[in-house]
């Protein structure tokens, strides 16, 4: 645990500072496992439906069935991925994990626009679906600078706290 003076002569507890940053991580965590643990679940159960609701149209052919399976298993593992990695929020792991949501986050906003924008589909959950992983896309990106400016203050805390012990 670091410690720094601040202005009023007390000692500041850098571990309050990591605090602020590892709770909302955690919580995205949290809620990007329960929301991909559903969604993964329930492509891989019944493919057709799921698509039925985002675009309006089932899946008939046995192999748009097997290929959104496969989806539903991607979307399982980043789950229990998000699942696993909220105990340490903070880890080099963890932050991998939050930008490699962020990239599925952004691709199915632009997919899920692009098939009720250019192709016209529309499901009841299509317009929903856009805007959760939109929000979510925000989330992700807030804690990654959240994460990284932590990752900066911790640098500089070491820095200072190493400049004021002087050489050994």
């Amino acid at each position: 645990m670091l410690t720094a003076d601040n202005e009023s002569g007390g000692v500041e507890v850098v571990c309050c500072i990591r605090f602020k940053v590892i709770a909302p991580v955690k919580t995205l965590l949290t809620g990007s496992a329960v929301i991909e643990l559903g969604a993964g679940l329930a492509l891989l159960c019944c493919p057709s439906a799921m698509v039925t609701l985002l675009v309006g149209a089932p899946l008939e052919a046995p192999a748009a069935l097997t290929v959104a399976r496969v989806g539903g298993g991607a979307v399982l593992s980043l789950g229990v991925a998000c699942w696993l990695a909220r105990a340490d929020a903070q880890s080099r792991a963890a932050i991998g994990l939050l930008t490699a949501m962020s990239f599925y986050n952004v691709a199915t906003v632009a997919i899920l626009a692009f098939a009720g924008i250019a192709f016209g589909l529309h499901g009841v959950a299509l317009w929903p679906g856009v805007a959760l992983h939109a929000v979510m896309t925000a989330w992700c990106a807030e804690c990654m600078r959240r994460t990284l400016l932590n990752g900066t203050m911790d640098s500089n805390l070491r820095k200072q706290s190493n400049t004021e012990r002087g050489p050994r």
